[in-house]
Order: structure tokens, then sequence, then C-alpha cells
């Protein structure tokens, strides 16, 4: 990057304090484009504002419920205390019945590890300290906020643009505020970066997320992970364990300094380990000569971004969903020692996981035909399953179908999926069929649904159907 007063850039830093906005829809201001993304609160959306023609990303929540809403609105308000260079910023939010969008800034990028292993990039022990120290600065200010992040991991640390090397953390989904008259305890996040309190389901605080930087600094110099073993349980063990090394051959030709910086974040124990003000003065993070500048690997960060795609599926939902059990019992008095085990058959879930994980689509819950009536909406539903994860596909009388807003399609991790059609007219009759391809083969599943004219309803234009959107 070129470089600016003090060896460092001007960027351009666009912030909003907002206001949910309950009087107009995301639509009227935004044109929907491809989805980014999913995750258990709804969809994620790149858009593109109608005034002035810029991309942003558009992070659509369900609030059907009101834990749902309430946890959407909270993370506006959570955004609106977040005004920083190094983070993610909200630009506009919009509340209707049935969900709440997200106008969010798009981070043109794309992930930081998967921009190291491009040939042209450079990546360097330097380079490594130039991300760690806009890291922690973003950290840093969300601290100071009384915000603790709790999901701090590689995916979540993002290039600002193609050729920039300015990063941004994102995804504040799971962020929450911490009231020192309040403990906070947490059953979520992503397994290997997890810390060792969130596991033991014990009070989290700001050095929970220094133990994931240090996790991600870890495998940012070396390419290895040092707690993955072979399931998410076992890993979960090492972590708890706080077992560690660094292997002589991936850390031969890394700096002493830089061992040291890791070596004080992962710490079992959170109050021995720095906090951001103090990890932001470590003489490494503090080093200005670039005499040092050895490439260091990328084929071991292939390995590692490999084995994380292969491993985005069900063995961290099932450890999660052990974990969550687990957190009810500790937190229960009256739960006796053999409750807090797991059984023999657990055991061999997670012994044979890697085994049970690559297998073909199939679908454990197919369509049902279903008959409505003009005017009134439906939910065609479906549970797909698969390693590698299939992609999804709906089709109306063998025509793909495009989400708009009268056709909201849903795909939740757990592998859940429903095409929800709003305003029904006869024309919306037909066979429908979810298809599931992936690399080891295709299946689907189909449905009919049937559309009856109700008595006063209005014909609706014959052109109308689930290919289309008529408002």
């Amino acid at each position: 990057m070129s470089q600016g007063e003090g060896g460092r850039t001007k960027e351009a830093f666009e912030y909003h304090t907002i206001t949910i906005n309950t009087m107009e829809k995301a639509s009227d201001l935004y044109t929907q484009l491809e989805k980014l993304g999913a995750g258990k609160f709804g969809m994620v959306y790149k858009l593109q504002e109608k005034a002035t023609g810029k991309i942003r990303a558009g992070k659509y929540f369900r609030t059907r419920t009101p834990k749902e809403r309430e946890a959407a609105c909270g993370e506006v308000e959570l955004m609106n205390l977040l005004h920083h260079p190094r983070l993610v910023q909200c630009l506009a939010a919009f509340q209707s019945r049935a969900e709440l969008v997200m106008v969010m800034e798009y981070v043109a990028g794309g992930e930081l590890f998967e921009r190291i292993v491009d040939d042209d990039f450079e990546h360097t022990e330097p380079t490594s300290i130039q991300y760690m120290r806009q890291i922690l600065e973003g950290i840093q200010y969300v601290h100071r906020q009384s915000i603790v992040h709790l999901d701090l991991k590689p995916e979540n640390i993002v290039c600002v643009g193609t050729s920039s090397h300015w990063v941004k953390i994102i995804d504040f989904g799971l962020a929450r505020r911490l009231d020192p008259k309040s403990p906070v305890k947490v059953m979520h996040g992503t397994p290997e970066f997890m810390a060792p309190e969130v596991i033991a389901f014990e009070p989290v605080g700001f050095t929970t997320d220094m133990w994931s930087i240090g996790v991600i600094c870890y495998i940012l110099l070396s390419g290895d992970s040092p707690f993955q073993g072979n399931s998410d349980m076992e890993t979960l063990h090492n972590i708890t364990a706080a077992q560690w090394e660094f292997d002589e051959e991936t850390f031969s030709e890394i700096s002493q300094e830089a061992k040291d910086f890791i070596s004080e974040l992962l710490q079992k124990d959170s109050r021995c380990r720095l906090p951001s003000d103090q990890a932001l003065a470590h003489p490494w993070l503090r080093k200005t000569e670039q005499s040092d500048r050895k490439v260091l690997s990328k084929e071991r960060m292939r390995r590692f971004l490999a084995r994380q795609k292969w491993q985005k599926t069900g063995n961290a939902v099932l450890a999660l969903r052990r974990m969550s059990r687990l957190a009810h019992k500790l937190d229960d008095p009256s739960a006796s020692s053999l409750e807090l085990g797991h059984s023999q058959e657990e055991d061999q879930i997670y012994t044979f996981l890697p085994q049970q994980m690559e297998q073909g689509p199939s679908f454990l819950e197919p369509l049902k035909d279903q008959v409505a009536t003009e005017g009134s909406s439906t939910c065609l539903q479906c549970h797909v399953e698969g390693f590698p994860h299939p992609e999804v596909t709906w089709l109306w009388n063998n025509a793909p179908i495009q989400e708009s807003p009268r056709l909201r399609i849903e795909e939740e991790e757990n592998g859940s999926c429903s095409l929800a059609i709003a305003r029904l007219s006869v024309e919306d009759t037909g066979h429908y069929v979810c298809r599931a391809p992936s690399a080891l083969g295709e299946t689907e599943c189909s449905a009919r649904l049937t559309v009856q004219r109700g008595s006063n309803t209005q014909t609706p234009n014959a052109e109308e159907g689930p290919g289309t959107d008529q408002p």
C-alpha cells in the first residue's frame, strides 16, 4: 500500500448513527443483487443503492418472533457504538413486520487468508505484523466500548479492496456488551478459535477475544492451527488442556518476538493474557525494521483453508449441540455428575465423524404436496444433508426460481430449506422441485402446489408466476 504520514495511508471512512427506518422498505432505496451468504439469522445479499449506484451488503434478519426482533435490533444498537476504520460499518436499517434489513458497508477485498495465498501477494513476517496491528486497533476500540466480539476467526478478517493491505473486522452477530455487575456466559462460536472459558461455560471477558487473536496469529505465521484435532471434540479437549507448541520446522524462521507475542495470548488463565492495549505495545508489533522479509509458506496456508472448507458442516453443529447440552447442565446445580458425562454413543459419533461426513446429498424430509387459496401465502419446506454441503436450487415447472419480494428462499446451516410464496395466484399452481447437487452426486425432491381461486379475490395478471415478481 502507498505510505502516507507515519508510514500509514489515509483512507476514506464513512459512518452513520443509525435509527431504524420503519416508514420505508430497503427495496425502496436499494436493488437486491446476488446472495453473498447465509446464517442462522437469515441471508446476506449484495445491494446497489438506487440514488448513488454504490454497492452495499444487506443483512436480512427474520423478525417473526419477539426474540428474533430483539436480537436484530440489538445488533443495530451495537453497531452504533462501533465507528472505527478497522470495523465494518452499518449504514442504514429498515424494519418491516417480518424482517429487519441492516445495510452494511460492502468490503470487497475478500478474506485476508484467501488473499494471502494468491501468487502475487507478499506474505512475510513484516506484512503479518501490519495485519495483526490493524486487527488489534479494531479490537482495542471494540473493547473500549465495553463490547466483546466473541467470534474472531480468519473468515471475519477481510481486506478492504482487491489491491489493498487494509483489513476490517466483520460480523458482530455474536458480540455482547459486558457489564461488570452481570457476568456473561456464552456457548457459541467456532470451536477452533474458542477460548477455554467459553468451553467451560465460565464468564467471558475482553481477553476471550485475545485468545482468538493468538490463534489467528499462530495460523497467519505458520499455516498450521495450534489446537486442531481430528474432530471438533478433540479440538475442544486440546483447548481445555491448553495443549499446543511451536513446531520446530514450521516456526524455524519466525522471530522469537513473534513467538513471545503468541505465547502471551494463548494463556489458559484469561487473567494472564495480554489485553489489547498491552498487545499493541508488544515489541513484536512495534518492530519497524523490514530486514527479515523471508517469504512464509503459502502451501500450509492453502491446506489450512482447504480443511476449513471441508469442516464447515455438521461436525461443528454436533459439537456445539453437545456443548450446549453440557452448558445447561453445568448451570443447573441439581445436575448429577452422571448427567455431566457423555454417552458411549456420543463418543462413537465424534470418533467416526470424518468418515460419516463425506456423503452424497439426500433429503431427510422431502417436500409435500400442498393446496392453498388464492391471495394467501404458503411455504414449501424440506431438509437436505450431505458433505460437501450441496448448493440448493429451486424450480417451478422446470424453470429456475428467482428470489423476489414475493418469493423468499431460505437455507439454514442445519440443512433446512424453504421456499415462501406470498400473494398466491392460480398461476402459481405447478410442480416445484428442490434440487441438491454436490461433488458427490445430485438428488432432488418435488411436490405439487395447487392454488384454488377464492371467491373474493381479483384475477391476477396471467403472466404472474414463481419466476416473476408482481407487487
